[in-house]
């Protein structure tokens, strides 16, 4: 598959025509909206047209990745069948617990999500997570499971109670503001899980935020040690996005160049076999000027923010340091500044799992169909079950 970028006067049936492709092909695999218009400095993604020589097939990527993505339970089934076929494993999100470790399953039911990810051969997570009565993220939760033996074994017990009955085929834990005193008992904790469901064949990965430095300060950080949880942990999620995010400036949501940075930390603590860099499949649209305090961003689908492209006639830009796509529009007397993901973006997060050696890759979030991503993925890896 190649990457085209459009021009001024392309059409969809005139980018066909020079690639020798049809246009259907265009129009399917990047989810173009009738008519069909296109925006200047759209990133396409266009399959070479298929060789009628029996004795050149079509060669199979040489690299092998595991490929995961995170949903709800009220993910659209169609958007989940669209998507299972390019997964490793589901990353169901997810399941609570209460400070005596009791297991709090999801308000939605996410029986359907298990049972589909079995029929397309995709491995069903269990994505376990501290979320506090408000719905945030509790350190107070956290605190009070991993410092409580009694605690910690009855979550572990349910948690291998859940996999045996409900069928998933492991667990990750994404726990975030973890307090720095609490660093090497969550570490443990981590370590207690995987032996649990290790025990039962499967295994256990931990999410980590974005670290490039072991002092580096602030609450989503000094809770996490690499080396430990790389050592406590089957495999670790780089959540290598949100350095643009809903009360940030504007900016890419994961900037290549500050992954790079991530990864390169993160080489010097876990091996690269253990390793999934995390890929945002979404953008913002932030209003300007940015107010500290007071702006918040719009989260939107990749797909959705080219239609806005296209809709307010704005030319896509392409940052090369960041290697992100971006434009600006005026509504209602209001600039606006939109950066998301493109099929450019997406090849150079896949060179550099290639770059690395990493495992493979993580998705937050797969809510919204992005086929690009996905066709390109299979075009560039062979994607391994678990």
């Amino acid at each position: 598959m190649k990457i085209y970028v459009v021009r001024p006067g392309d059409t969809v049936d005139t980018i066909a025509a020079s690639w020798g492709i049809s246009a259907q092909s265009i129009i399917y695999d990047n989810q173009l909206v009738y008519p069909y218009p296109l925006a200047v400095g759209q990133a396409l993604l266009l399959s070479e047209p298929s060789s009628s020589d029996a004795e050149n097939p079509a060669e199979t990527p040489d690299y092998s990745v595991f490929a995961g993505g995170y949903a709800y339970p009220f993910i659209s089934r169609w958007v989940l069948e669209q998507t299972l076929p390019y997964l490793s494993d589901l990353f169901v999100f997810s399941y609570g617990f209460t400070t005596e470790g009791e297991l709090l399953p999801p308000q939605l039911d996410d029986t359907f999500m298990i049972t589909m990810a079995k029929s397309y051969g995709t491995a069903p997570i269990l994505t376990l997570t501290p979320f506090g009565p408000t719905g945030q993220f509790s350190n107070y939760l956290i605190t009070q499971m991993v410092n409580s033996e009694s605690a910690r074994q009855r979550l572990i017990e349910e948690l291998t109670v859940q996999i045996q009955e409900r069928g998933f085929e492991g667990v990750d834990i994404d726990f975030e503001y973890i307090l720095p005193e609490d660093k090497i008992p969550f570490a443990d904790f981590v370590r207690e899980v995987r032996t649990a469901i290790n025990a039962l064949g499967y295994p256990v990965s931990v999410a980590l935020a974005p670290k490039t430095s072991d002092t580096q300060t602030g609450l989503l950080y000094e809770g996490k040690d690499y080396r430990l949880l790389g050592e406590a942990a089957d495999y670790v999620l780089l959540m290598t996005y949100e350095w643009g995010y809903t009360y940030g400036p504007a900016m890419a949501v994961a900037p290549l160049n500050k992954v790079r940075e991530v990864v390169e930390y993160a080489l010097t603590k876990i091996p690269p076999e253990k390793i999934h860099l995390g890929i945002p499949n979404y953008g913002y649209d932030w209003t300007l000027p940015f107010v500290k305090g007071t702006s918040k961003a719009v989260t939107i689908g990749n797909v959705e923010a080219v239609q806005i492209a296209i809709t307010q006639g704005s030319a896509i830009l392409f940052d090369e340091t960041a290697k992100a796509p971006y434009f600006n529009y005026i509504l209602e007397g209001k600039t606006h500044e939109v950066w998301f993901e493109d099929v450019r973006s997406l090849s150079a997060k896949f060179e550099l799992v290639k770059e690395y050696q990493l495992r493979g890759m993580s998705y937050w979030q797969i809510m919204q169909l992005f086929r690009a991503n996905w066709l390109l993925l299979a075009d560039t890896f062979t994607i391994q079950s678990s």
